[in-house]
């Protein structure tokens, strides 16, 4: 698929395209059945041109599985959650296999008592497909139909789609920034493609994650009805215009 929007902004690497699927597609990178590893690194990997695919058993960690709507993996792997992003347990640490910050907390949040808070927020779903997939946008078929398409893009990049998702809107409010594991943007997308307007949700906040990408990188998430309207807005809006063009000129 040929993108108006990735050509204008001038991407140093692919979006990537999310898809519900029961089959798994050949030669598609996949976690080791309950392997540890970094769906935000797959992620990153799509982009550069390769295919990841993702089920129940391999989704890498349990932020992972939740993120790619497979449930609420927290709660289904007994994983504590609560203490690993607040004050931390090193009775819950000695119990892990692998190295981890479970001892000490993260301390992205004061306490576990606001962890389960921030989890209720959560929109939890458990796609109806066996498998999710990613795939760079360029190799989409125009009839294929992503749920989701995720940008990495720098600041201008996304100064750039913050604008363009409501350039015929108005409401000032068509893009949302959450706090949740990098690739749970994914998650926070798929409930925006309920909404009558749905927004755009910026991502990659998760410190923990963001030494696995480069320091100018953010993500923006769109759910396909926002790709495809951000897609027919491209041509007439400020993208071909004086000032984004000198922008796009320093990237």
């Amino acid at each position: 698929m040929e993108s108006k929007l990735a050509e204008a902004l001038r991407l140093a690497s692919q979006p990537v395209a999310v898809f519900l699927a029961d089959e798994k597609p050949e030669g598609a990178v996949q976690f080791a059945e309950g392997g540890w590893g970094c769906v935000a690194a797959s992620m990153v990997a799509v982009a550069k041109g390769r295919t990841a695919v993702f089920d129940r058993r391999t989704f890498g960690c349990p932020g992972g599985g939740t993120g790619l709507g497979f449930g609420n993996q927290y709660e289904r792997t007994g994983f504590a959650i609560e203490d690993l992003l607040s004050t931390g347990s090193p009775e819950r640490a000695a119990r892990l296999r692998r190295r981890s910050r479970m001892a000490e907390g993260e301390r992205f949040f004061a306490s576990p008592e606001l962890v389960g808070r921030w989890l209720g927020t959560l929109p939890f779903t458990d796609v109806p497909a066996e498998y999710v997939v990613m795939r760079p946008l360029g190799q989409v078929a125009e009839a294929e139909r992503p749920e989701v398409v995720v940008f990495l893009v720098n600041p201008d990049q996304l100064s750039a789609l913050v604008t363009l998702s409501d350039f015929r809107r108005g409401s000032g409010r068509s893009v949302v920034a959450r706090f949740g594991g990098a690739c749970q943007s994914i998650l926070f997308a798929y409930a925006e493609a309920g909404r009558e307007q749905p927004r755009g949700v910026i991502g990659f906040f998760d410190i923990a994650q963001r030494a696995r990408i480069d320091r100018d990188l953010l993500s923006f998430t769109a759910p396909w009805a926002l790709f495809l309207e951000m897609e027919s807005n491209v041509k007439g809006s400020f993208l071909e215009m004086e000032d984004w063009l000198e922008l796009r000129a320093r990237s």
